[in-house]
Formats: C-alpha cells, structure tokens, sequence
C-alpha cells in the first residue's frame, strides 16, 4: 500500500471518544497520514454532559484552507463528520474543489441525526445543504435516520427491505457514487450495513448489541475509511469497521463509570489484525 495523506473534517471534543479523538488514531493506525481540519471545539461531547464549552471555527477553516492552497498542500482523500454549519459544507466544497490529488476521494459521514431525530442545532435548511455534498460524494455513511432526511423519506425505526432499497435508491439519485448504510436490521437481536453501488448489493449481518455507546458512528466510519483507502474492497472494509465496532462496545460493557464513549483503544491491535 502506497503512503497515503488524508484529511478528516470534523470537530474536537476535547473529552468524549467521537470525532477527531477517535477519527485520529484509528486511521493512523490503519497506516494513514492523518491531517485534521477541526470545525469546532468543545469542552465534552453533548450527549449526557452540560455546560459544555464550545466554540466555532468556521472562520479558521476558510483561513487554513486559504493557506494550503497558497502552500499547495494536496490530499488523497478528504473524509468529513460533524459539521457545525452550512458554510462549513461549503469548506467542503472547497477542499473538494483545489485540495485533491489525482483520484481523489470524498467519503462523507452526514453526521446530523439518530433514531429518528436531527442533532440539537441542526435544521431543514442543514438538511438541503448536506444534499449538496452527498452529491459529490464517493462513499457516503448514512444511518437509518441521516439516510431518510437526505431523502425526503419518512423515518421508520424498523425498517424492512423495501423501504431500505427505496432509501438507497433516492440517495444514489441525489450523485452518490455508492452508500454505506448502517443499522440495516431485518432480524431480532441482528443489524448489519448495506453497501451500495449503481449496480451492487451487498449485506453484512452481525449482532446488536442492545446497549448503544455513545461515538460508535464515529468509530464505524473511521475503521472503514481506513481499511477502504488502505486497500480492502468497500464490502471488506464495511465488515471489518462493523466488527471493529462491535469489539470496542464488547471492550466497553460491565464498565459503569465509562458511559460516555467506548474503550477503542485497547482493541486497536485487533483492528490492525483484521488490516492484514
């Protein structure tokens, strides 16, 4: 596999295991040149602490995206999560635009919903914007819930085949190159993800595990963004990042006091193992 540099999108709470804190090691184990492009700080994630900090770094984006282009700074690929803003999406569209190296490629992870819910701060006009991107994309991570939004579909917690294939369909309508759906379940007590081309499908089913945590998105699209650009196929890397995923919350269970994220990090030789 050739040395490859890649920029991640996404914002920095400083405790929390989710986004940077997680994007970072985990695709630099999977043998990455990992920059970063924060979109903004905050003290803790938001999901069950408060009075959290927070700060928005839109203008420094534009700022660093100005400097790399003036130092000819490129990439191989650019992988975005939370964005906090519309104008953040047209960072994006930027970096898209003057950063890319031949064959550059665009992974998207629409970080703005779950269980049938957008994220505080998010609205319909987000929504639209984020179509804009998802339009330029190579690979997109919905879930169930990002998925819908993006296709002006109803949400429907427990979807069965007809209704995902409708999903996927409308997605790849927008300009998605290929969808990497998550939490695709059809069985008690199993998910799985659905990866999408033009004309492909392919499904991996695994257990669910009942007790969510808290940044597992995060580290699902990281392990696959690391094993896809390293060299697997997408359905290989969508497995692999699935049971990566599965193995950090199996890592994390029995532990009360750690409710806030999952301990991925001791399990990162495994991930590495399943690289080879």
């Amino acid at each position: 596999m050739a040395y490859q540099k890649i920029l991640t999108v996404q914002d920095i709470s400083c405790v929390g295991q989710c986004s940077l804190t997680v994007a970072l090691p985990i695709l630099s184990a999977c043998g990455l040149e990992t920059c970063i492009l924060p979109s903004a700080v905050l003290s803790t994630h938001t999901a069950g602490f408060t009075g959290y900090t927070f700060r928005d770094l839109t203008e420094d984006m534009d700022a660093i995206i100005a400097h790399w282009q003036k130092e000819g700074i490129r990439f191989r690929a650019v992988y975005t999560g939370y964005l906090g803003s519309a104008r953040q999406i047209s960072s994006v569209h930027r970096i898209i635009d003057s950063l890319g190296e031949e064959d550059f490629t665009t992974l998207i992870d629409p970080a703005m919903a779950d269980n049938g819910s957008l994220y505080p701060g998010f609205d319909d006009a987000f929504v639209a914007e984020m179509r804009t991107l998802v339009a330029r994309a190579d690979y997109i991570l919905p879930n169930i819930t990002e998925a819908a939004l993006l296709a002006g579909m109803e949400y429907r917690a427990e979807p069965d085949r007809a209704y995902v294939d409708a999903l996927v369909e409308k997605l790849l309508a927008l300009g998605a190159k290929n969808v990497v759906l998550t939490g695709v379940g059809f069985r008690p007590g199993m998910t799985g993800v659905l990866v999408c081309g033009k004309d492909t499908r392919e499904y991996y089913e695994h257990r669910k595990i009942e007790k969510g945590c808290h940044g597992t998105g995060d580290v699902y699209a990281s392990a696959f963004v690391g094993a896809f650009l390293g060299g697997k196929t997408a359905f290989e890397a969508a497995k692999i990042a699935a049971d990566y995923t599965v193995r950090t919350i199996e890592n994390t269970q029995g532990d009360p006091t750690h409710w806030y994220g999952v301990k991925f990090e001791p399990v990162l030789p495994e991930l590495m193992e399943m690289l080879k």
